[in-house]
């Protein structure tokens, strides 16, 4: 195996593997075109297609959900078939597929005579099928792609963190972007230049991709070649079954968008079936330092559902909010709703650095928090954003409309939610699993996070409101609606932190060490 040390005479950029810049393009545009399509989501269902806030919500909610529930078996399949290289061009021309689809608008609804709702049916399910194609190519590129990240480098290489900083800046950039652009396109011009837009971005990511495989190092190749080339009992190899089969999942994922109560009920069933199994897996098949660490992971998981479902209000009842009661004239011009959305990328691009540095700080003087404590600063900081929302509307002016800042600084508040929980979500599954099942809990985490979308839509309803083509009719029963929710969503927060913080000593405890 080639050694990443740049001394043996392997090229490299700004001391990184060429691939990791390959790879950093490559998911900034991915994340370009996933944002800036999710930024426009609510709105092209509420204003342009007069969907009402509780259907644009499960659709948005349905979508979520499926997107964070597909990687676990696109990361599978990869990882016993495809390869990570193969799984992630598949995934990227699904997307850009789906997102050049989602530029298909169809004409504006209406009201006819009757003062029913007309609706472009026809558009609406190249819509639904484009949807379907985003989930199952977020499904093969997402978990691959950081996988290949890893492979770049030694298990022991020092470059290893700050290469995957690099490439999360990437994630970030391409927020920031996205929602800034999209958002700005799709509500000015149109909805098709929005979408459009991020199809585009997702194509850049292809090119640059399909590009930059010399400089991947043969790392994201498949396990065994001769195994996918293998020909099945339908007389097609297995490479191209599994392409096939996907597309048949994409037929699954274009009706299952449409019903939420079905993406609900599969939802609870698959997790409780988890559950099920976990706690027989840990009262049977673990040693007593075992089942204490499984325990706690099991309990973080649970609260990181809280977490979620609490900062994804950001795409469904905030989006609905900044549109609706925000005031968001800036300098004599207007601040587009979806456009509010950058500031929580802009802001983790500011404070992730702060925070890592604080961290070390604690850690040199023994006073870093440990996991748990972190897990509940996060619901502490999420519930506080939405108590900082409530005072807004207390503050709104004559005309029913909130000053910005108060959103402002609910996004500061999430976004240090985000920071705190996020990046130790992943590295406690990994450290406190039992190692025979690792794979199986990192599916748990995905799984629970598609419940927590989930969730984060039905909360969402609590703040629908009446409209008529996607205006409101009463300002005033609208912030009552909306003060309602993120009263609740702020002792949600609050409780559940507190809660936590004060189990922390005794998880800590059963974490056995484990930092």
């Amino acid at each position: 195996m080639n050694s990443p040390n740049p001394a043996l005479g392997q090229r490299t950029i700004a001391g990184h593997p060429p691939g990791l810049f390959v790879l950093f393009f490559t998911e900034m545009w991915e994340r370009f075109s996933f944002y800036g399509m999710k930024a426009l989501l609510i709105f092209y269902l509420t204003k342009y297609h007069f969907f009402t806030d509780k259907a644009g919500n499960e659709i948005v909610g349905n979508y979520a959900a499926l997107v964070y529930a597909l990687p676990i078996l696109g990361g599978l399949l990869a990882d016993k078939y495809l390869g990570f290289r193969k799984a992630v061009i598949f995934g990227a021309i699904l997307l850009v597929l789906g997102h050049l689809g989602m530029a298909v608008e169809g004409f504006q609804a209406y009201y006819d005579a009757a003062g029913n709702v007309v609706r472009d049916e026809s558009a609406i399910q190249v819509f639904y099928l484009s949807m379907g194609l985003i989930i199952m190519g977020v499904g093969f590129l997402k978990p691959n792609i950081s996988t290949i990240v890893g492979a770049l480098y030694e298990k022991d290489d020092p470059r290893r963190d700050s290469g995957f900083t690099i490439f999360y800046m990437g994630i970030n950039t391409g927020s920031f972007i996205a929602t800034l652009l999209c958002g700005w396109l799709g509500e000015t011009y149109g909805w098709r230049y929005g979408f459009g837009a991020a199809g585009i971005g997702m194509l850049l990511g292809l090119i640059v991709f399909i590009w930059g495989q010399k400089f991947l190092m043969g790392k994201a190749e498949p396990k065994d070649p001769a195994l996918l080339q293998q020909k099945t009992p339908v007389g097609i190899s297995r490479e191209w079954l599994i392409y096939i089969l996907s597309l048949a999942g994409v037929f699954v994922c274009w009706q299952l968008v449409q019903y939420h109560h079905v993406v609900g009920t599969i939802l609870s069933a698959v997790s409780i079936a988890v559950v099920a199994f976990l706690l027989w897996f840990i009262l049977r098949k673990c040693t007593p330092q075992e089942k204490g660490q499984m325990l706690v992971l099991l309990i973080l998981i649970i609260f990181t559902v809280v977490f979620w479902a609490l900062f994804e209000q950001a795409y469904t009842s905030m989006n609905l909010f900044a549109d609706r009661v925000v005031d968001r004239n800036v300098l004599g011009g207007e601040v587009k709703a979806s456009q509010i959305l950058s500031l929580n990328s802009l802001f983790i691009i500011l404070l992730a650095p702060v925070l890592a540095w604080l961290w070390i700080k604690l850690a040199k003087k023994k006073m870093e928090p440990n996991t748990p404590v972190k897990f509940a600063m996060g619901l502490l900081f999420a519930g506080i954003g939405f108590g900082v929302l409530v005072l807004g509307i207390k503050n709104a002016d004559s005309l029913g409309k909130v000053p910005l800042v108060w959103l402002v600084l609910t996004y500061l508040f999430h976004t240090l939610g985000e920071l705190s929980l996020s990046p130790v979500g992943l590295s406690a599954v990994t450290k406190l699993s039992v190692p025979r099942i690792v794979g199986f809990m990192m599916g748990a985490w995905f799984l629970a996070t598609a419940g927590s979308e989930f969730i984060a839509a039905v909360l969402a309803n609590i703040a629908s409101v009446e409209t008529v083509g996607g205006v409101v009719t009463d300002v005033k029963a609208s912030l009552n609606a909306y003060s309602e929710l993120f009263w609740f969503l702020f002792i949600v927060g609050l409780i559940s932190g507190g809660l936590l913080l004060l189990l922390s000593p005794f998880l800590k405890k059963y974490m056995h060490g484990v930092k």
